[in-house]
């Protein structure tokens, strides 16, 4: 398990109002995830992630409760990244923490798709 960044609460709470930190973490599990589902973006891409947490372009909503879909564009509108983030609320096991679900670099297009198919929660814009 290795914290790679923090959230603002604030920004967050249109997903829940029951965050229980502002920690974030990514295990080794889900490594692993990544680095088989979306080769190479892991190895490439992982350093955006603190950032895209801290400053989430989009905050979607996701089907499983308290989870947040993340959306963010790098290098000028050049690139699209999607993360998937589990938040730890009030009423989970005192050990579960803010933890990474998958993280990929998208196209354009599925980036568009995902703001055009899913409720946004929060917008940067």
């Amino acid at each position: 398990m290795y914290v790679i960044g923090e959230i603002d609460k604030e920004k967050y709470r249109v997903v829940s109002d029951k965050i229980r930190s502002s920690e974030v973490i990514i295990t080794d599990e889900r490594i692993v995830h990544i680095k088989e589902r979306h080769p190479n973006d892991f190895e490439r891409y992982s350093g955006y992630m603190a950032d895209m947490l801290k400053h989430p372009g989009y905050i979607l909503q996701d089907r499983a409760p308290n989870t947040a879909v993340i959306l963010r564009e790098f290098s000028d509108g050049e690139e699209h990244f999607r993360l998937v983030l589990k938040l730890a609320v009030i009423d989970d096991d005192p050990y579960k923490k803010n933890s990474v679900i998958t993280f990929l670099k998208i196209n354009e297009k599925t980036y568009q798709k995902y703001l055009r198919n899913k409720k946004i929660l929060y917008s940067a814009e």
